[in-house]
């Protein structure tokens, strides 16, 4: 399973629209956790299952969302911001487990950062318009196998492999 995971676009439908495009016929879920800025009737938003940031006013978003993707994967998705992930991994990692996620995706500080903690991947994508850790502009790909997780951050404009990480379950 391939997923394709952007967060923070701040009303960028280029970088969605490309991003989108480029990985169309590889990819089998599209998510953006939060700020796209976007009505959720937003052309370019749509293919993209999405949450509410805390710059999104259209409240046809969800908060958070809990996907069982196939019999392994349960994936958590949130912006991040009402549970304080620029502090603190913790109230996160608590819903995780409440939730029974194997794969966190979270957004909100523009900060790109995988790990793995007691056998779930928490995952941000970073920023495609604003990064803050590194000077790419970055959005992420998770491949989800049955002894492994890999992520890889890829810069936004050009698809180039910026960092790959294999997480064994």
């Amino acid at each position: 399973m391939k997923i394709v995971v952007v967060s923070d676009s701040h009303a960028d439908v280029k970088s969605l629209k490309l991003i989108r495009e480029r990985h169309l016929h590889d990819a089998d879920l599209f998510i953006h956790c939060g700020d796209s800025q976007l009505m959720s009737n937003h052309p370019d938003i749509q293919g993209y299952l999405t949450v509410r940031g805390n710059c999104d006013l259209d409240q046809q978003y969800p908060l958070h969302r809990v996907e069982k993707l196939n019999h392994r994967e349960t994936l958590f998705m949130t912006h991040g911001h009402q549970y304080d992930v620029k502090y603190s991994m913790q109230r996160l990692y608590y819903k995780a487990l409440e939730v029974g996620a194997s794969i966190v995706c979270y957004g909100h500080s523009h900060c790109i950062g995988a790990e793995m903690n007691e056998g779930i991947l928490f995952l941000n994508p970073g920023s495609v318009v604003l990064p803050r850790n590194t000077k790419e502009k970055t959005y992420a790909i998770i491949t989800a196998e049955i002894d492994e997780l890999e992520v890889i951050y890829l810069e936004v404009s050009t698809g180039d492999a910026l960092i790959r990480q294999t997480f064994n379950r």
